[in-house]
């Protein structure tokens, strides 16, 4: 069970990061943007790229990747648990959908923008946050009780690969959209700066074609 305790330490810090960064981001909305009566363009950009970003970061996470297809092979108890994740999922999906809708038909500028323009991204944070919760108090149970010897080495093996080709990539300084999604290190851009000029160290994601990943994905 060593290889077994290992892989959920290596999983268990990524989730510690992807974690920081959406209460970072929780952080700031709070402390900055509903304190104001109106919110600029550029402060609601940034919110819509951010928010993309996290969502992206939590989809190409190793959990996502690597945990959850074996926990599928190994077992149906989990199920009911991934229906729940899958829910939380959408919810948050939703959620960067409403605000870059609101993006493309920015109206007047008012009070009530600002309120439901938090509450969205509050809506978000929290239920990513919730969804990190289950999966390391819940589905990293089922996972170790469930997932057999020779799949554990499987998916750490895996891992190793996977960190490898990133740090392969970061030495080479190659285009690789996973090197920029999960390794999330959050620091916040003054609310006001033009989106182009913030440069988030978020994932800086690229879409590959896509407009947002796995939109109906049970994961």
């Amino acid at each position: 069970m060593l290889t077994a305790t290992y892989t959920l330490v290596a999983l268990s810090v990524e989730q510690a990061n992807i974690r920081l960064s959406l209460l970072s981001f929780q952080k700031y909305v709070q402390s900055t943007l509903t304190r104001q009566q109106s919110l600029t363009l550029s402060q609601l950009e940034y919110a819509c790229v951010t928010l993309e970003r996290l969502y992206e970061a939590c989809s190409w996470r190793k959990v996502e990747l690597y945990l959850i297809p074996a926990l599928r092979q190994a077992t149906q108890r989990a199920d009911q648990l991934l229906d729940e994740l899958s829910r939380l999922n959408q919810l948050a999906l939703g959620v960067v959908r409403r605000l870059k809708e609101r993006l493309e038909h920015v109206g007047p500028k008012s009070e009530e923008q600002v309120t439901a323009v938090c509450e969205s991204i509050d809506s978000f944070c929290s239920a990513m946050l919730q969804r990190l919760e289950k999966e390391e108090q819940e589905l990293f149970a089922i996972a170790r009780s469930a997932i057999c010897g020779e799949a554990w080495f499987a998916i750490a093996n895996k891992l190793l690969a996977h960190d490898a080709q990133l740090q392969e990539a970061r030495r080479h300084g190659g285009d690789n959209d996973e090197a920029d999604v999960i390794t999330l290190v959050p620091r916040l851009a003054p609310p006001a700066e033009p989106v182009a000029a913030i440069e988030p160290r978020m994932p800086a994601v690229r879409a590959r074609g896509r407009v947002l990943p796995r939109a109906a994905s049970a994961d």
